[in-house]
C-alpha cells in the first residue's frame, strides 16, 4: 500500500521570521543581542512570544542564521562583535511572499485578520 502522507503540512508564515525580516528591513545593522531585544520585545507586543525567553533566543539566532543562509541578511564581523544587516532587495521579496502567506492562511482560518 502506497503511503502518500509526506510528514509535511502547508502552515502560515513564522512570526518570529516576521518580526526578523521587519526589524532588520530598516536600514540598520544590529549585533544579535540588540537585535533580539527588539525581535523579542514586538513579540512580546503581539502577544506571540511563548516558550520563555531563551527558547525564543534559540529560535531567533536559529532563524537569523538560515537568513544569513539564504543571502537575505549580510552578517560582518568586525572587532567589536557581529552585525547583521538585511539585504535591501531580499527584505522586500521575503516581507511580499509573507505577505502572501499570511494572507493565504487566513483564507484558510476562518476569523484570522490579514495584516
Amino acid at each position: 500500500m502506497k503511503n502518500n502522507y509526506s510528514g509535511f503540512s502547508r502552515r502560515g508564515p513564522d512570526v518570529v521570521v516576521e518580526e526578523i525580516v521587519g526589524v532588520l528591513s530598516r536600514k540598520a545593522s544590529y549585533e544579535f543581542k540588540a537585535l533580539f531585544d527588539v525581535v523579542h520585545e514586538n513579540l512580546r507586543a503581539r502577544n506571540a512570544a511563548s516558550g520563555g525567553e531563551e527558547m525564543m533566543r534559540l529560535k531567533t539566532y536559529e532563524k537569523l542564521q538560515n537568513l544569513v543562509g539564504q543571502g537575505a541578511v549580510k552578517k560582518t564581523i568586525t572587532e567589536n562583535g557581529k552585525k547583521y544587516e538585511g539585504v535591501a532587495s531580499a527584505m522586500k521579496a521575503l516581507t511580499l511572499q509573507l505577505k502572501t502567506l499570511r494572507a493565504d492562511a487566513a483564507k484558510r482560518v476562518p476569523g484570522t485578520p490579514v495584516k
